[in-house]
């Protein structure tokens, strides 16, 4: 999915590499926006016991080194940023974000982002398919792109002696791709299949409908990927005139981490992307729709395929650059998570109050002993499954939510059961101060720890200025988050919460599911 966030909750990717596989931006993401408010997808957690989370709570950060960001922009309007690395290394992350994902597609093309990623590495008109895969082999290097919901991305993880084609052969997949008829009829079939996996993958699934419940008829609303009739239909005309609109100097940047030099990396830029078109050359539409929060729902009834309930339900929650983007980081990991197949979650004895509820709820309160007993999943009545919470930012809206797997006669009071923790979120006396301070401390280790990543660092360079226009260094974010009190959290979960209407979405078991209605977070006020 965060994250990811994308940092949206899904993002869709090729890759060229030591391995072909396929990237979901979801867990660790986390996005900071201008003037230091971040959001996050995903942030994490939740997978420790009682006792070494009271633990954190206490922790002291380490100081953290962190290099400085380098800006330069080019004639044309391409911003280029780079950090280099405090510790030794002998690699570098280059990349180039583009300001432009699926939700600036209109329903007859829905897709064509995700169809273009596809298709950046089949051939250019210096070099075939296979000469461009041999090329990435050869230099131990890893070349890979994905498409989300606000942003595409594509970037190669090498050596930092082959900063210079690593650069040429992202300018070469962006600016000089083939796009043959007969590579496009093939990858049709490619993504058919993808589509296939993506609907096995029950999250995946049921965030995408999600979306669908709570921004129907938007762009937002709209798959990555794109229905099957835009699959089968998409033109090489619709691939470039989605470039000539959308690959425009000043709404991509070069992003770069690890062992570079500013100046050199400037330099390549101004190279090989230094004749990138200022301004779109068509009269489609550049910008999106605004989102709209639809309280909805979309429910897949399926228990013929799936045996178990899936739901999420969601809020309308802050977007990027929001002044409660911050305290819902901060709520988020105060929910946390649970798997009752997963020991390290904690159960009856979890510091998340959620996660008690929820486990009691499981056979009784076994606390996860379903496992041990060979009780399969779907016969456990009254029982949850897991639980996550999620919280994704976008540049006019975002979500906020659990998503839940509960069994079929489980499915209705898991569901209450999390509707009635979060009426009570508001209310005094729903938490104390060590809560909120655990959360806080586990937040801002997932931050630093994330900083070990140079693909993780370029992809935060990238998103955050493109969304931000700035990079926050991570000694303030981690005041910020010091600074958020329980009554900062108390007031945002009323703001965001209480009364409020929801968005939800429903697959698989679900006949035991209330109705919409009957699920509104009013009528589960303590």
């Amino acid at each position: 999915k965060c994250s990811s966030s994308e940092s949206d909750l899904t993002a869709r990717s090729s890759t060229i590499g030591i391995a072909m596989l396929r990237k979901t931006a979801r867990n660790k993401t986390l996005h900071l926006p201008r003037g230091g408010r971040p959001g996050l997808v995903l942030p994490g957690g939740g997978g420790a016991s009682s006792e070494r989370t009271r633990r954190s709570s206490s922790m002291v950060l380490p100081r953290v080194a962190q290099p400085r960001t380098r800006l330069s922009t080019l004639p044309n309007g391409l911003r280029v940023a780079t950090e280099r690395s405090v510790a030794e290394c002998e690699t570098v992350t280059v990349g180039v974000w583009i300001d432009a994902g699926s939700r600036y597609e209109a329903e007859s093309n829905n897709g064509v982002a995700h169809f273009l990623e596809h298709m950046a590495f089949k051939g250019t008109r210096g070099r075939a398919q296979k000469e461009l895969e041999v090329m990435i082999e050869d230099m131990g290097a890893h070349l890979n792109a994905y498409t989300s919901r606000e942003q595409t991305v594509y970037y190669a993880k090498l050596f930092k002696r082959d900063a210079r084609r690593g650069m040429e052969v992202l300018a070469d997949i962006l600016q000089n791709s083939v796009l043959d008829r007969g590579a496009i009829e093939r990858e049709r079939d490619v993504i058919m299949r993808e589509m296939e996996e993506v609907n096995k993958q029950h999250e995946e699934l049921l965030l995408d409908l999600l979306h669908e419940a709570a921004f129907a008829g938007g762009g937002l609303g709209r798959t990555i990927l794109g229905p099957e009739a835009n699959i089968r239909s998409i033109s090489r005309q619709d691939l470039l005139d989605y470039v000539e609109t959308h690959y425009t100097a000043p709404r991509m940047l070069v992003a770069a981490a690890g062992a570079v030099d500013h100046d050199e990396i400037t330099a390549l830029a101004e190279e090989y992307f230094g004749q990138q078109p200022a301004s779109s050359t068509t009269n489609f539409a550049v910008d999106f729709d605004p989102a709209v929060f639809a309280a909805g729902e979309v429910r897949h009834p399926d228990a013929a395929n799936e045996p178990r309930a899936h739901v999420a339900l969601a809020f309308d929650g802050a977007h990027w650059t929001s002044p409660y983007s911050l305290p819902l980081m901060v709520l988020q990991t105060m929910l946390g998570q649970w798997d009752r197949l997963n020991p390290a979650s904690g159960g009856l004895d979890s510091p998340y109050a959620l996660a008690r509820a929820m486990a009691a709820l499981t056979s009784g309160g076994s606390n996860g002993s379903a496992q041990s007993s060979g009780i399969p999943d779907d016969s456990l009545a009254g029982g949850c499954h897991s639980y996550m919470t999620f919280n994704t930012c976008y540049k006019d809206a975002g979500l906020f939510g659990v998503y839940l797997v509960a069994s079929p006669d489980g499915v209705a009071d898991a569901t209450q059961t999390v509707l009635r923790y979060l009426a009570s979120l508001s209310t005094p006396g729903a938490f104390d101060d060590h809560d909120v301070d655990r959360a806080k401390a586990q937040l801002k280790a997932n931050i630093v720890a994330q900083l070990d990543a140079l693909a993780h660092v370029c992809e935060e360079i990238g998103r955050q200025y493109l969304t931000y226009g700035r990079r926050m260094p991570v000694v303030e974010v981690l005041a910020r988050i010091d600074a958020i009190q329980p009554r900062d959290v108390r007031a945002t979960a009323k703001r965001f919460l209480a009364d409020k209407p929801h968005a939800l979405a429903a697959y698989g078991a679900i006949d035991h599911l209330p109705a919409y209605a009957d699920l509104h977070i009013s009528n589960y006020v303590p």
